[in-house]
């Protein structure tokens, strides 16, 4: 069970609108940076860097996000096309930034 909120270190909820666009782009974001949503949000609200680096590690975030894209598309899920799409853009500018030795591989 959860704990009460004058017992939680953080009590406050902070609540916002985005457009489906929008929403997709932070989803998509959230997901590649590998931290929880709320500690996402709170990095990017306060002005902290959140960034995806690139190595072994992204390789095995990349290669989980390319697994749930396929999932997605095998599953014919179309609500969620917004965020496969912004999740393949995320994945492109990833792989753009990467170090050189951390580049894909290129036809």
């Amino acid at each position: 069970m959860a704990c009460k909120r004058e017992d939680r270190f953080r009590r406050n909820t902070i609540a916002f609108w985005l457009s489906d666009e929008e929403k997709s782009q932070v989803e998509a974001k959230i997901i590649l940076s590998g931290v929880s949503k709320g500690e996402y949000y709170r990095k990017a609200v306060l002005g902290q860097e959140v960034t995806v680096i690139a190595g072994n590690y992204m390789s095995i975030r990349v290669a989980k996000v390319l697994e749930q894209i396929l999932v997605h598309l095998q599953n014919g899920n179309t609500e969620e096309e917004g965020l496969l799409l912004e999740l393949v853009k995320q994945l492109l500018e990833v792989n753009k930034n990467a170090p050189a030795g951390n580049k894909g591989i290129h036809e």
